[in-house]
């Protein structure tokens, strides 16, 4: 069975002001002519399809094209709700959409009733695992802690006892949106992590032939049976060395994983990030070949250069993002506010601020639990509020 796994299509979402949804529009005719070249037999879409819980009309528009042209495709396609969308309002239409091939999974409930698709060799379930929000759904798995390992790993226990069930030699899939042991992040990528602890290994998905997985935007490989295939687009100048693909994998006889091809997706405009003093980016022979590409610019001049984002648009007209780090400053005034910040956790900071605030002496373990459980407290919350909007 060969099938295309895709995944954070976030449709609405701009890049530094500008607006995708022309860029996303190319990349919707990308899948349905690569599905229809490839003559592909099953889609598989892990998450994110939206940017946030309440999208632009526009983009419900594209959504609402991209799976009428699927269906016309006679082509199923499977695909679960991310963090970035609202569940409910994701799901809304599903048991009649369903009907028409698109099926969309996004009760967490539901995590153990496949998709159940035919080859010649048999059977293959297709289990679509939504975004679990801990606190949310502890209780629904009888989880023993509140934690992304711990509300998978019950998911996928489910899971397994459903395929167990089934008929010797059934293939398997699942998708899922989650952030696991040993993927790299990027910058565009909302946080998800709950107590701290935000990643899962790769184990939890034992027992299954494919886990098809979204939430990062990097295509990755964990291993052969455990793929993210990243988002279609970039999304934010972090992304500027990463290849746009989706995953066209073929599922053997015995559940191998028969072949795996990476097949690029369309760019919009290429992605430069430059840094040095303004006059030698304006003169560099070198950044030439950036004069069309979306810029993020770092001056490090030590003096604040006159008028430097309408000199940097006069070569490159389509600079988007102008930052000062002054040679030497570092080592005079230490990182900037970012610096310190950047890859650290909600919790990590709460804890450091404590000390600071104190004059030294880090929480102790009883505070470092009051601090989560306010963290957890209100990603429930604001999970609640998004449902019922």
């Amino acid at each position: 069975m060969k099938f295309l796994h895709t995944s954070d299509w976030h449709l609405g979402r701009s890049f530094h002001r500008v607006n995708l949804l022309g860029a996303q529009a190319a990349f919707v005719d990308h899948l349905v002519e690569t599905v229809r070249e490839h003559e592909v037999d099953a889609v598989l879409v892990a998450g994110d399809v939206y940017d946030r819980a309440v999208p632009p009309l526009p983009a419900v528009e594209l959504y609402d094209r991209a799976l009428h042209r699927l269906a016309e495709l006679g082509v199923p396609t499977v695909m679960i709700s991310g963090n970035h969308d609202s569940a409910r309002r994701l799901g809304v239409g599903a048991g009649l959409i369903d009907r028409a091939g698109i099926h969309l999974r996004t009760d967490p409930a539901g995590c153990a009733d496949p998709v159940v698709l035919a080859d010649v060799h048999g059977e293959v379930a297709l289990y679509g695992l939504p975004y679990l929000e801990p606190a949310m759904v502890k209780d629904e798995f009888g989880a023993e802690k509140v934690s992304h390992e711990a509300v998978l790993g019950a998911a996928m226990d489910r899971i397994r006892a459903d395929l167990a069930a089934r008929a010797p030699g059934t293939r398997s899939i699942v998708l899922a949106h989650a952030f696991v042991t040993g993927g790299q992040a990027s910058d565009s990528e909302r946080d998800i992590s709950v107590g701290g602890v935000e990643a899962v290994p790769a184990s939890v998905f034992d027992g299954v032939d494919y886990a098809a997985l979204g939430h990062l935007h990097g295509c990755q490989t964990i291993s052969e049976r455990v793929r993210y295939s990243g988002s279609p687009l970039a999304y934010s100048f972090s992304e500027a060395d990463h290849r746009k693909s989706v995953w066209l994998v073929e599922l053997g006889a015995e559940g191998e994983i028969a072949a795996a091809e990476r097949i690029d997706t369309p760019v919009p405009r290429a992605l430069a990030r430059l840094r040095g003093p303004l006059e030698a980016l304006l003169e560099d022979p070198a950044h030439a070949r950036h004069a069309d590409s979306w810029v993020e610019a770092t001056l490090t001049d030590p003096v604040r250069p006159d008028d430097p984002m309408a000199r940097l648009a006069a070569r490159f007209p389509h600079t988007l993002s102008l930052a000062f780090d002054p040679e030497g400053r570092e080592e005079e005034t230490g990182a900037s506010y970012a610096q310190r910040l950047k890859g650290r956790s909600d919790q990590e900071i709460a804890e450091d601020f404590v000390a600071h605030v104190r004059g030294g002496g880090h929480p102790d373990e009883a505070e470092r639990a009051v601090l989560q459980g306010a963290f957890d407290d209100v990603r429930a919350d604001d999970s609640r509020q998004e449902t019922h909007r």
